[in-house]
């Protein structure tokens, strides 16, 4: 694998963080370079460490994860994406998110690095060098979280019943992505 492939596999492995990214750029409203920030930091550790973890040996961890990943990735997205509507039609449905929480933040990078995890055998298998793998595969992540946010916050003046309705949506439209695709 040249270094070209390897940019064209970290930007397939980003579309997902940038998706995500896009749709709490829309529901985030307050501390938005601390959120943009921490959304796309998390992605881009997320998505480089799964391949470092699968690329260092541990198969019988793959074995087990591998045949269901498209199922975890589609029970966590379709669920928050169910949640995002069903918060929408609430009473107080102006509600304004203010940060993203520790455990929304593991949750997200999980879902959102399960390909990353398979990725990560193939580049052991091929023998690409590690270092320069997870690199390019973090950074380009990274900067693909930070776009996909400043770009749905452009979009953040959409009423808050909108706003959250378009990001069930969307993490509904991943969930289904991650079953046929």
């Amino acid at each position: 694998m040249n270094l070209t492939d390897l940019i064209i596999l970290a930007a397939v492995l980003g579309v997902d963080c940038l998706v995500l990214s896009f749709s709490q750029g829309l529901v985030l409203r307050e501390e938005r370079f601390k959120n943009s920030f921490l959304l796309a930091l998390t992605m881009g550790l997320f998505q480089g460490a799964m391949p470092f973890i699968s690329y260092s040996g541990i198969y019988m961890i793959a074995d087990f994860i591998e045949p269901f990943g498209d199922i975890i990735v589609f029970t966590i997205f379709f669920l928050l994406g169910l949640k995002f509507i069903k918060e929408a039609f609430l009473p107080d449905n102006d509600i304004r998110i203010s940060c993203i929480n520790f455990k929304s933040l593991i949750i997200l990078g999980i879902a959102t690095s399960i390909d990353a995890f398979g990725a990560g055998i193939n580049l052991g298998i091929t023998g690409v060098s590690l270092p320069v793998s997870l690199t390019v595969i973090g950074l380009m992540s990274f900067l693909m979280s930070e776009c996909g946010f400043w770009l749905g916050n452009i979009f953040k003046e959409l009423p808050t019943k909108t706003l959250m309705i378009v990001c069930g949506i969307i993490l509904i439209l991943l969930a289904v992505k991650s079953i046929f695709y």
